[in-house]
């Protein structure tokens, strides 16, 4: 996906954000059944995406299509996706594929699961855990050629797929499950593991939300390091794996890397209370 495609998905992603800290299994779901609908129906496609057709006119078929179907929240998503530009038919389904996966990971993401020394898991442990999962599943279809015919077969039920699939991996998450049902009953002409894999790979994407690349100019001690914890998870309101690099050409600043965003010491505004805290 490029161009204007991809910033139509970024745009999405965008403002599913704000939604994702309260979101439920059962919108990703609904986002999953809605682009089964569109998979099966290439005229549908083709309305959604035709550029002669206004932003509003295209969000009202979509209302029309799911009315009484879904929840208000699924149904707001996919018309906003079906406003936006597109270059390519396919890229409207291939974009709610992803932000119906997204909204799975965070699910994970947001779910806090006692363990033994009654502590919880972290995001990140969560997330770990579910990439992990979908390994695993792709591992135990790679090593047997006999389930690899089974999840292809023709005359098998969704049903029937679904769980073999899941005897696989019997201690898998809520989370992975919904995710391996839709790679195996319907995989949009690839292969089950290698939609697996770009479902993995959107998990280890979100991780790296949750560890922060901090570059100083000298050596932090003990109590340094400390602050930089508690100042960067009260900045970015979250726990964050802090992995710290000197580099002395950086003269006296502090440059913080958390996913794709950057900040250094030239935006004072966000680094002000942090430097504060760094210089005891």
């Amino acid at each position: 996906m490029a161009g204007v495609s991809s910033e139509s998905l970024t745009t999405a992603l965008g403002q599913l954000e704000a939604s994702l800290p309260t979101a439920s299994l059962s919108l990703a779901q609904e986002l999953f059944s809605i682009l089964a609908v569109l998979d099966s129906s290439a005229g549908l496609r083709r309305s959604l995406t035709d550029p002669s057709r206004t932003g509003a006119e295209k969000s009202a078929l979509v209302a029309a299509l799911v009315k009484g179907k879904v929840s208000a929240d699924a149904a707001a998503i996919v018309g906003r996706l079906a406003a936006a530009r597109w270059s390519d038919a396919r890229d409207l389904g291939d974009a709610l594929e992803t932000l119906a996966t997204t909204v799975v990971i965070a699910v994970a993401e947001n779910r806090s699961a006692s363990v033994s020394s009654g502590n919880s898991v972290s995001g990140l442990d969560a997330l770990a855990s579910l990439e992990n999962e979908l390994f695993s599943f792709t591992q135990a279809v790679d090593s047997s050629h006999e389930v690899q015919r089974a999840l292809v077969e023709p005359q098998a039920g969704e049903s029937a797929k679904a769980e073999l699939a899941f005897r696989l991996v019997p201690e898998a998450s809520e989370e992975s499950k919904v995710l391996i049902r839709q790679a195996v009953v319907n995989p949009r002409g690839l292969k089950t593991v290698k939609l697996i894999e770009r479902f993995a790979n959107l998990a280890a994407a979100r991780q790296q939300r949750w560890i922060a690349e901090v570059t100083v100019s000298r050596p932090l001690d003990a109590a340094q390091l400390e602050r930089l914890q508690r100042g960067l998870n009260s900045l970015y309101g979250r726990e964050l794996n802090v992995n710290v690099r000197v580099d002395r050409a950086i003269i006296g600043g502090v440059r913080v890397r958390v996913g794709d965003e950057v900040v250094d010491a030239s935006v004072l505004a966000r680094l002000g209370e942090l430097r504060r805290q760094l210089a005891g």
